[in-house]
This record gives structure tokens, C-alpha cells and sequence, in this order.
């Protein structure tokens, strides 16, 4: 069987105040961590609230562009884009 394959951009503000998806705009989903841009601490944080915001598990998700850029690029396994923007609405409403 042959899984889907998303991909999403992000938009990532690591150190805020608290961690949550504040939705999307123009096709860019825009995210907030509380940890640091440090070793990779805020990309860690980030797929750790998409897999619990997704119901997918990590081994789904990958950062495939800017490991060290705030501008990331995700590939999603298991959700077609109209699933994606589905959880990700109920994420957002939460």
C-alpha cells in the first residue's frame, strides 16, 4: 500500500511563552515553541506538537529543509493535504 506524502511549510518561532500551532496564513503553518533555537532543541519541540497534534508518529514526520532556519519545510507520511488542513483546524480551535 502506498502511504501519502504531504509537505508543509512552517514558519517557527522557538522561545515563546508557550508551545502551539497559531494557524495558517498563506499556505504557511505558523508554530511557537518554548524551547531554544539550540542544538536543535526547537525542531525537536516542533515535530513533538505535530505528532500530537496529527496523531502520527515520528518515524511519519521529517524536516526535510532549514534544520537552522526558522523557514522549515515538513513531510508528512499518512495524511493527504485535506487531512492535514483538517487536524490542523481542530489543533488551531483547541
Amino acid at each position: 500500500m502506498v502511504r501519502n506524502k504531504t509537505i508543509q511549510e512552517v514558519r517557527l518561532q522557538p522561545g515563546a511563552k508557550s508551545s502551539c500551532i497559531v494557524g495558517l496564513r498563506d499556505g504557511i503553518l505558523h508554530v511557537r515553541v518554548t524551547a531554544p533555537p539550540h542544538r536543535g532543541q526547537a525542531n525537536q519541540a516542533l515535530l513533538a506538537l505535530m505528532t500530537q497534534a496529527l496523531g502520527v508518529s515520528k518515524s511519519d514526520l521529517a524536516i526535510i529543509r532549514g534544520h537552522t532556519s526558522r523557514n522549515k519545510v515538513l513531510a508528512i507520511q499518512g495524511l493527504s493535504s485535506e487531512e492535514l488542513k483538517e487536524k490542523l483546524a481542530q489543533s488551531v480551535a483547541e
